[in-house]
């Protein structure tokens, strides 16, 4: 029996994570694939700390931070604990869907890939429309990133990157990024590995900013530096 763990950064999300992790719950895997939950709360404000708590310690592997870090601090956290042969991103706001787990998973189980990204704007599946210079702006960074690790991702900045574990093992302590820099600066150590790097499209059910959506354009700046820095001057 193999293991996903699926890491859960949480910060003040008591709106979408009781719902997260239902859908989390029923997703369906390979009847050799069992789940493994981490969820980290990133000193969350909202009642977000006290749901997780009362979580069943049976069920899901709950961990906190004593002060907010940001997202990749919340990431690097849960990703020092998971145990599983694959390892997958999911952010707590229900703009992932869960159902999709099997379509990551499948370039594993045929033996093609190392690591696998869910891409928002590749095949056919459901996109909610919003954001016009968000989305550019995504593809912007994508562009760049694409320049210095010499890779054709689509997406760059998606949550949704799942990992063979011994791919996580030779970058993990090597993570530095506190909040969304983490996205630019996995990829670039993937990039740096030439692992075998697959992408599949995936559906995209994003928020507003009046529902809690967190990244902002001051995050762009941050994450070009995050390319140049990670691909450049890091080992």
């Amino acid at each position: 029996m193999k293991t996903l763990s699926i890491i859960i950064p949480a910060y003040n999300e008591m709106d979408t994570l009781p719902e997260l992790l239902r859908r989390v719950d029923i997703a369906y895997l390979p009847e050799d694939i069992k789940k493994e939950v981490v969820i980290t709360d990133d000193c969350s404000t909202d009642g977000t700390k006290v749901f997780m708590q009362n979580l069943p310690q049976e069920r899901y592997i709950v961990l906190f931070h004593e002060k907010n870090r940001g997202k990749g601090a919340a990431v690097r956290t849960g990703l020092m604990v998971a145990t599983g042969e694959y390892i997958l991103i999911q952010d707590a706001d229900l703009e992932y869907d869960p159902d999709e787990y099997e379509l990551l998973l499948k370039p594993f189980l045929r033996g093609d890939a190392d690591v696998v990204y869910g891409s928002r704007f590749m095949g056919g599946n459901p996109h909610r429309a919003l954001f016009f210079w968000h989305s550019i702006g995504n593809k912007i960074l994508t562009f760049v990133s694409n320049v210095f690790t010499n890779l054709n991702l689509t997406d760059m900045e998606t949550c949704y990157k799942m990992f063979r574990r011994e791919v996580l093992l030779s970058f993990r302590d090597k993570l530095e990024s506190e909040r969304f820099g983490i996205e630019p600066e996995i990829t670039a150590r993937i990039a740096r590995g030439n692992f075998r790097i697959y992408e599949v499209g995936i559906s995209y059910y994003g928020r507003t900013y009046a529902e809690g959506k967190k990244i902002n354009w001051k995050d762009g700046f941050s994450a070009i530096w995050a390319i140049v820095k990670y691909n450049v001057f890091s080992n």
